[in-house]
């Protein structure tokens, strides 16, 4: 049989103060056509559906309208909550949605949702080939009495494992879909910014060993498509850029062929956004000039401006010809590669540190100066001048 495997489609989110609804719909209608195009049996989600726990009413509706067009196409999915997914609220109407062949474990139940697909075996009218997907949605360890990821999910697959070895039947393919934060021998995938997974003495990682016996892995959670060592363990990555971290990365969907014998082949099938995510670098002047003969212009832009004086409102002049500029980076004249202020975020926490050095700190990342005995003087002046009045107050 012919799966698409597709995960972290996070509809709903907000980047940088720019909705990526429109974004979705348009890579969601591409994935359906990639899906009849090469006639497949179903379509895999492993989880983060939403952004949010409680998602939009914009974001529900463009999730119902990928899954019944899938529906009236006799394509059946399959669909397990993420960390970012609400798992009560993914759930709501299961039983319903399962009749028209959209199969959803939201909740983690005592025993784990299974949907077999049969077909006959090539050259033979009585044998069939089974393949069995497991649905493992996203769950905390607390929720099983397991002190880990690894625990969890090890403690959840031993009682599937047993099931299965008292069914009796062993002659078929067995699709594992969940997601969690798996490793290889300790080993991490590879991640971007754009992901807020915090990993705590690994507490949160299940090692590949414990997926071991399935023919295929289809994962979610990172955002980058991977394999896992050499296991026929996969994530499929999301179908768009979320963050300028991931301007490198070639999005797609896995198409995964399984035979008579596991797995046969997993090929990526490329994801073309409707608007990329970029990077562009030189002075206000010169990226206004460039823009007016950038085909690329209506792109989500990430600007980094060489410019080391002051500029006044650099946003709104370069938005009148990239109108989707979401960041705005300062590195002077420095050859500083990723590294700047970025305007709309910061990379990291300042240590905790008195008022002089921070903002000496802050001088020298805008301007690119050291800031002058001079300057330091008016700075020392401002802030007694702030404490006074704010001890007055008190």
């Amino acid at each position: 049989m012919k799966f698409l495997h597709v995960s972290d489609l996070h509809i709903g989110k907000v980047v940088n103060d720019f909705s990526m609804l429109e974004d979705q719909r348009f890579i969601l209608e591409q994935i359906g056509g990639m899906a009849r195009a090469n006639q497949v049996d179903a379509v895999v989600i492993a989880g983060d559906v939403y952004d949010r726990a409680i998602p939009s009413g914009e974001a529900v509706t463009l999730l119902d309208q990928f899954l019944t067009e899938l529906s009236s196409q006799k394509i059946q999915v399959l669909l397990v909550s993420g960390n970012h997914d609400s798992p009560e609220r993914l759930s709501f109407g299961k039983q319903l949605f399962g009749r028209q062949g959209v199969h959803i474990a939201g909740v983690q139940e005592e025993k784990l949702m299974t949907v077999e697909f049969r077909e006959p075996m090539p050259g033979s009218l009585r044998k069939e080939i089974i393949t069995q997907f497991v649905l493992l949605p996203f769950l905390k360890p607390a929720q099983v009495n397991a002190s880990s990821s690894g625990e969890a999910v090890e403690k959840i697959l031993a009682g599937y494992w047993e099931q299965e070895k008292k069914s009796g039947r062993k002659n078929k393919n067995r699709v594992l879909v969940t997601h969690f934060f798996v490793t290889d021998s300790g080993r991490e995938p590879e991640l971007s910014d754009s992901e807020t997974t915090i990993h705590v003495g690994g507490l949160d990682q299940v090692e590949c060993s414990i997926l071991a016996g399935f023919d295929y892995v289809a994962l979610g959670h990172i955002h980058k498509p991977q394999q896992i060592g050499e296991h026929p363990v996969w994530y499929a990555g999301s179908p768009l850029k979320y963050s300028f971290g991931e301007t490198a990365q070639e999005k797609c969907a896995l198409l995964v062929n399984l035979g008579e014998r596991g797995l046969k082949e997993v090929r990526p099938l490329p994801l073309r956004p409707m608007r990329e995510m970029r990077k562009i670098r030189g002075s206000l002047a010169k990226l206004l000039e460039a823009g007016q003969e950038d085909r690329g212009r209506l792109d989500y832009i990430q600007a980094d401006l060489t410019d080391k004086g002051e500029l006044i409102d650099p946003m709104g002049i370069l938005r009148n010809v990239y109108p989707h500029v979401m960041q705005m980076v300062r590195t002077g004249n420095q050859d500083t590669g990723e590294q700047g202020f970025e305007v709309s975020e910061r990379q990291h926490l300042a240590e905790k540190r008195d008022v002089l050095a921070l903002f000496a700190d802050f001088y020298q990342e805008v301007k690119g100066e050291t800031l002058t005995k001079q300057g330091k003087g008016m700075i020392e002046s401002i802030v007694k001048e702030l404490e006074g009045q704010e001890g007055n107050r008190i």
